[in-house]
């Protein structure tokens, strides 16, 4: 019997596709007005992924001494990278939901 992919329902596809994304070491899902996961570690010079899963827009920002990043803003659906040029620790807030915050250590 053959299915046709327009039978699986479109809530069912989108929550395999943040699903893949969580999985991915790199990539950093906003949803819900927060970041998933809060914390990662990653190795100097690597990017992470920011995928925007939330109805809502973001505006990312990291304001350490020696890094600096402030994003135009993301529109849902919109995945955008940041690399991280030093080792250390890092706050990454989103200007728009101050609340938001993901740590990442940089080996």
């Amino acid at each position: 019997m053959r299915h046709s992919l327009a039978a699986i329902p479109a809530a069912f596809l989108s929550g395999l596709a943040v699903a893949a994304l969580a999985d991915d070491a790199h990539t950093i899902i906003q949803n819900g007005r927060a970041f998933h996961p809060v914390e990662v570690t990653i190795n100097h010079g690597e990017t992470l992924d920011f995928s925007n899963q939330d109805e809502f827009i973001h505006q990312i920002y990291v304001d350490t001494p020696g890094f600096n990043y402030d994003s135009a803003e993301q529109p849902p659906g919109e995945t955008f990278h940041i690399a991280f040029p030093d080792a250390g620790t890092f706050s990454v807030r989103c200007h728009i939901h101050p609340k938001m915050l993901l740590t990442v250590h940089v080996k």
